[in-house]
């Protein structure tokens, strides 16, 4: 497939060439285009060639990509032949580019397979963050399981109070009357309580 620039100002003699195959997998049980080369020629003469990769769907469909560029920053679907090749003076970006090489219909392009991955970074993160937390869950579930009751273990045990007993002759009167200078005055018969004086 050739994309000629026409007139166009300095791009008269410029061309693109895109270097499609065909294949048959019978894993898949279909056949599969890809995109091998691409080519720039300047007055009938090969510039650059960078060989693709990862540009490929199924016969019967087309191939989209938001980006098909030589740059990183755009994940370099064209990468130079050779380390010798003059492509590695060339930048080449397509921005949203989409080919189907066979089967074309009524000139429309048909269902286009995405180049976009279906592990994005944002998608890997969020399944490790789902996986942090139901690893958390787990363990707090296992903690639940295996707790165990105070009640089992521990039972609250109240000690009675200890008091002394005492002797019923102790129970009649407790004080006894003393004689001090007009003053009356008792003192408690138990003498491990001490004295009061009233």
């Amino acid at each position: 497939l050739s994309l000629k620039f026409g007139d166009i100002g300095d791009l008269k003699g410029l061309v693109i060439r895109l270097l499609l195959t065909t294949s048959y997998y019978q894993l898949s049980v279909q056949s599969w285009f890809s995109l091998q080369r691409l080519q720039l020629l300047y007055n009938h003469s090969v510039q650059a060639t960078f060989n693709a990769t990862g540009i490929q769907a199924p016969a019967t469909h087309s191939f989209h990509c938001q980006h098909v560029s030589s740059l990183h920053r755009h994940h370099a679907l064209l990468v130079p032949s050779s380390a010798d090749d003059p492509s590695q003076l060339w930048e080449v970006t397509f921005i949203d580019f989409q080919i189907q090489g066979f089967n074309v219909q009524e000139g429309h392009f048909a269902y286009a397979r995405d180049c976009a991955s279906f592990f994005s970074p944002a998608i890997l993160m969020g399944l490790v963050m789902s996986l942090v937390l139901l690893l958390v869950l787990a363990y707090a579930l296992h903690m639940l399981i295996h707790l165990k009751s105070l009640d089992r273990h521990y039972e609250c045990k109240a000690s009675p109070a200890y008091f002394a007993q005492m002797k019923d002759s102790d129970m009649g009167d407790e004080k006894e009357p003393l004689r001090n200078s007009g003053n009356e005055s008792y003192e408690l018969r138990n003498q491990q309580f001490g004295k009061i004086y009233i």
